[in-house]
């Protein structure tokens, strides 16, 4: 099996190369009409900080989204505007960066969206819901695991949500890219949430679109097996668009999920 190619989405993506840039301007776009609070420090590393954009009145609570990017790419940035769904209806929400690979491993990252969850939790009351994409889905999973989190922020969230998420990393061990990840058989023992135990009380949805790559439906099942949890699959979605849902308020993502 390539498992390069097995992992590549762009590739099979029709314009893909225009989905970064678009996502850039909808984010600015929204940031500046929400005036958002820019660059909330969660650590002391210049990445180490989010984005936090509040309803009008107060919070319904906490709704955190954390980037993809195979913990390779991107930031904040991009992503302000799939925070419109869980606004509208009445969420405050948080949107991390975080350091990338190779200048930190795997296992760091997860420690540092801990650290935003957790200075995140300081700032709005309330429940608390997570949401990530693809590594972001890996991370708000590790999230809902045992021990990841403080017992007094844990046991504040409601839901998670991983789309799209990379639950099991020893396939990625055989990848080119685990030259920068530096993956090894003990990291992704640990840093695998399908190897994890998830706390309980918490409701898990896992979401993937139906025209993903066969291994990241692999992915989502893999995990909504292990935990026993819900598994849903977008219907015409692929690993670009399926996170549409987060910036629409009527879709059924918002609905079920901001409820």
């Amino acid at each position: 099996m390539d498992w390069d190619d097995a992992y590549a989405n762009a590739a099979y993506i029709e314009g893909a190369d225009a989905y970064p840039p678009r996502w850039a301007e909808e984010a600015a776009a929204y940031r500046a009409e929400m005036a958002a609070e820019i660059d909330v420090a969660y650590g002391e590393g210049a990445r180490e900080c989010f984005d936090l954009i509040r309803p009008e009145g107060s919070p319904k609570g906490l709704f955190v989204f954390v980037h993809g990017g195979y913990w390779l790419r991107f930031d904040k940035s991009f992503w302000s505007h799939f925070a419109r769904a869980a606004v509208a209806h009445g969420w405050a929400v948080a949107l991390p960066s975080y350091d990338l690979a190779p200048n930190v491993r795997i296992s760091e990252i997860t420690a540092q969206v801990a650290q935003a969850v957790s200075r995140a939790a300081e700032m709005i009351e309330g429940p608390i819901i997570l949401a990530g994409h693809s590594a972001g889905g890996h991370l708000v999973a590790r999230m809902t695991c045992e021990g990841v989190l403080s017992e007094a922020v844990a046991s504040r969230i409601t839901r998670v949500v991983p789309i799209s998420p990379v639950s099991d990393l020893r396939p990625l061990m055989k990848t080119a890219m685990n030259a920068d990840l530096k993956l090894d058989a003990a990291e992704c023992d640990t840093e695998s949430p399908v190897l994890g135990i998830p706390r309980e009380g918490i409701d898990v949805t896992v979401w993937v679109g139906a025209d993903e790559r066969p291994v990241f439906l692999d992915q989502a099942r893999w995990l909504a097996e292990a935990w026993g949890c819900d598994l849903f699959v977008a219907g015409g979605k692929h690993h670009f668009d399926v996170i549409d849902v987060l910036a629409d308020p009527q879709s059924d993502f918002a609905r079920m999920v901001f409820r």
